[in-house]
């Protein structure tokens, strides 16, 4: 008897009361958490579920592989813990067990009613599509999730496992477990279509769900469409850019780096072949031969469910016999339909339709010993199931939307079959094997199998002629197809897949424990901010105590998103900035300079009432160190020809993308697309790059993108000439700082903190001189310090903090 009071489930599997491999070299292990254990090995469904329990084979000798699921039976609470041990110790599952209401409205609730719906591109525009969003079984979907994530919490060890947790279901799982450990090493794969980002943002959780992923290391998809779709979300919702590096899709979130794969999953080998070389599917092969005697079959396999398509396919079947009548009595359908999953009145429209179209194809064009349709409604063992592939001369796949579908290539092994399918198929062993398939181009595995004929399945002519073709295929062809197919599918198995996996997960976290991690933000909001081991957390009292005991002190500020946040549509400085910036210039021990991209116009005007404020005008290219003080040059420009060739160009891409506007300043020119379509926005904004690049190779300016604009400018022009300006100043005249700080928060900025971080060392500083370097959220920088204080707001838009806690050290 397991007792309830163990917190770590592995060691039960031992007998052992002592920590599980926690002393001395422990193996390695991957945690594969997956919806519902009982659903992993159900002959009813896909190879996918099956897979899922054979993932180490992918994963070499040497690592451990504990399975984390539900199961869908009820269980009662007194034998709950034999069952777990059990499942420990016969499968290596552990199960996280669920009251059935729960489980309820979970799976059959929030699951099947509104995820999967959405996720295959189903809007709920009724009350009968899907049902309209119900908050309790959202709030279902996370206790579920949290539950899962107490279960993995009870067998992991941090420091050294991997988890991978599998689909839709337990989207929110990721968030839990890195608000527990802030390292751990984590995967997510969709198996599962991803929608376009016009179908995901109806979803009202939409945020909870993307920023609870991006707590993943590594998300893997089937496909690059679905990819590209979650990519989309990403940058419209969250506004995140993503890059290519070296091959790989990455994503930069607080810091981290998330990386997106894409690679279909593939089928196991050996448990398909083992069913193959049983008896009875032998002799089963042998009874549909004789039954289908002189007829060629065609076969479907799919869920009775809405998006699998099967009424498509017979109207397809019922358009081939009408336009080709010598197909009649010749061709035959079967379809093998598995019960559905879910449940509802659309489950039962797709079956009624299913039947009456299969009843009237056959009594249209049936005969005695002769049906068109084969409808299997029954489950079937699976070796019956492999015995129909065997016999079949073209397999049918017309989903409208199916995440990967791995009937086809369970199709093209056992096509290939072994020497006793051979004799019951009554086929020369020597005979080079042949396969075709049929499949729909709006599903996973269509991309990776390049020798199928690919559909849409909405076209029912173009179906019927498709099957047609695959029909009169050349026996030498069909050959050619089937080796091509066969090739890739036996390469390209569940182990390749896990072990592909796990490889870039392990990629992904090489650098957890260099890097210095903190947890911010409450619920599903939590998020981690991994930095560079050199930021140091902007303490509060360490600051005010070196800004106290200092006599000479620089400080740089930066205004749009330091001082004002991006997002404001407003940017004029309010009362309240005019006051702080005051207080600080009061004091004759400061010496305060505002260094903004922004024109001279504008900023004197907006700052007219700082009479010692010094002002850095257009990255530094114009300064004065006071209002006293006249605006001067800090970089002797000879002329501004090159504005005549690269304004017309920055114009016509304003014309063409709607929401961006051009900013002249008197050094520079700026093309804004901050409110532009955020794909399209970013997508000119390269092109643009590499148009000015061209027509100004020869000009003395540098071309440079940054947040949301793309900028001409002067050679030599940066916001590190204003820092180094101001040290040397106050050098001149005696007042060698022993206080800089340096507050910015974007790529301009980076010059200021290069130039006062090296001038540590250097005689423009006090020898015992405390720099700050700080940067305004939460991404890689050449400051010392990311701007997250204790105390201040959680979100790196929201920058009032910078000017609180200056508030703070003055009052």
């Amino acid at each position: 008897m397991v007792s309830g009071s163990y917190s770590n489930l592995l060691d039960l599997a031992s007998g052992d009361t002592s920590t599980f491999g926690r002393v001395g070299k422990r193996l390695p292990r991957v945690m594969t958490v997956a919806g519902i254990i009982s659903e992993l090995d159900d002959d009813n469904c896909n190879s996918l579920g099956r897979g899922l329990l054979q993932l180490k084979d992918g994963l070499g000798e040497d690592v451990e592989v504990i399975y984390v699921g539900c199961l869908r039976e009820e269980i009662d609470p007194s034998e709950q813990d034999d069952v777990a041990q059990t499942l420990l110790e016969t499968f290596k599952c552990v199960p996280a067990f669920l009251p059935p209401d729960l489980f309820t409205r979970f799976y059959h609730g929030f699951c099947k009613q509104h995820l999967w719906p959405l996720f295959h591109y189903m809007l709920p525009l009724s009350p009968d599509l899907g049902g309209r969003f119900d908050r309790s079984l959202w709030q279902a979907y996370v206790s579920v999730n949290k539950i899962f994530a107490d279960k993995v919490m009870e067998v992991i060890n941090p420091d050294d496992d991997f988890v991978w947790v599998h689909d839709y279901h337990l989207m929110v799982l990721p968030t839990f477990l890195r608000k527990r450990f802030n390292r751990v090493k984590l995967g997510f794969f969709f198996h599962s279509p991803f929608p376009s980002s016009e179908i995901y943002r109806t979803l009202p959780v939409r945020d909870e769900l993307l920023r609870a992923l991006l707590n993943s290391d590594l998300i893997g998809f089937h496909t690059f469409d679905y990819a590209r779709h979650f990519l989309s979300c990403c940058s419209r919702m969250l506004g995140l850019a993503y890059q290519s590096k070296r091959g790989y899709i990455e994503l930069e979130y607080y810091g981290r780096t998330v990386s997106i794969k894409i690679l279909p999953v593939g089928i196991h080998m050996g448990q398909l072949r083992s069913v193959m070389n049983l008896p009875e599917t032998e002799s089963r092969v042998a009874e549909l031969m004789d039954t289908f005697k002189g007829q060629t079959v065609l076969l479907g396999v799919d869920d009775m469910d809405i998006f699998k398509g099967i009424s498509l396919k017979l109207l397809a079947t019922e358009q081939l016999l009408m336009q080709h009548p010598h197909w009649r009595g010749k061709v035959v359908l079967v379809q093998i339909a598995n019960p559905a999953r879910g449940r509802g009145r659309d489950v039962q429209e797709v079956q009624s339709e299913t039947y009456s179209t299969a009843e009237r194809i056959n009594a249209k064009f049936g005969r005695p010993g002769y049906k068109p349709v084969i409808l299997i409604d029954t489950p079937l063992p699976f070796y019956e199931r492999i015995s129909y592939y065997m016999i079949a001369e073209c397999c049918l796949v017309t989903a409208v939307r199916d995440g990967m579908n791995l009937i086809p290539y369970e199709y093209i092994i056992c096509r290939h079959g072994n020497e006793k399918l051979d004799v019951a198929l009554q086929v020369n062993p020597s005979t080079l094997k042949k396969s075709m398939l049929v499949v729909s181009e709006f599903i996973g595995c269509s991309p990776s199998l390049s020798g199928a004929i690919r559909v849409n399945p909405w076209n029912i002519d173009a179906v019927a002629e498709a099957m047609d073709s695959a029909l009169g295929v050349p026996e030498s062809e069909k050959q050619l197809r089937h080796e091509k197919h066969y090739r890739y599918v036996s390469t390209h198995d569940v182990g390749y897949w896990a072990h592909s996996f796990l490889q870039d997960l392990e990629r992904a976290c090489r650098d957890h424990l260099r890097r210095r991690c903190w947890g911010i933000g409450f619920g599903l909001g939590f998020r981690v901010i991994a930095l560079d081991p050199n930021f140091r957390k902007l303490s509060v009292e360490n600051i005010v105590s070196a800004y106290k005991r200092t006599k000479n002190r620089a400080i740089l500020l930066d205004y749009d998103g330091t001082m004002m946040p991006q997002t404001s549509i407003n940017k004029t400085p309010n009362p309240e900035a005019i006051g702080f910036l005051n207080s600080l210039c009061r004091d004759p021990k400061n010496v305060v300079f505002l260094v903004s991209g922004r024109d001279k116009t504008t900023l004197t005007e907006w700052f007219s009432s700082c009479e010692k404020l010094g002002i850095a005008a257009e990255h530094g290219y114009l300064a004065r160190l006071n209002q006293d003080e006249d605006w001067e040059t800090c970089v002797n420009v000879a002329d501004f020809d090159w504005k005549q060739t690269a304004e017309p160009v920055m114009k016509l891409y304003t014309e063409t993308t709607d929401g961006s506007t051009i900013e002249t300043k008197e050094s520079a020119l700026v093309w804004h697309y901050q409110y532009a379509d955020p794909d399209f926005g970013s997508c000119q904004a390269k092109e643009l790059l590499d148009h000015l690049e061209s027509v100004l190779a020869n000009e003395p300016v540098s071309v440079k993108s940054g947040q949301h604009i793309v900028e001409v400018k002067p050679q030599g022009v940066s916001k590190g000439l204003v820092a180094e300006r101001l040290l040397s100043t106050m050098q001149r005249k005696g007042m060698l700082p022993d206080f800089v700080l340096c507050i910015g928060d974007d790529r301009s900025d980076e010059d200021m903190f290069e130039v006062i971080t090296s001038a540590v060392e250097g005689p423009s500083l006090s020898p015992v001189a405390e720099v700050f370097a700080c940067t305004v959220g939460q991404k890689p920088s050449k400051a010392n310090r990311p701007c997250v204080p204790n105390g201040y707001g959680e979100n790196a838009r929201d920058n009032t903090w910078v000017k609180d806690p200056i508030m703070h050290w003055i009052h």
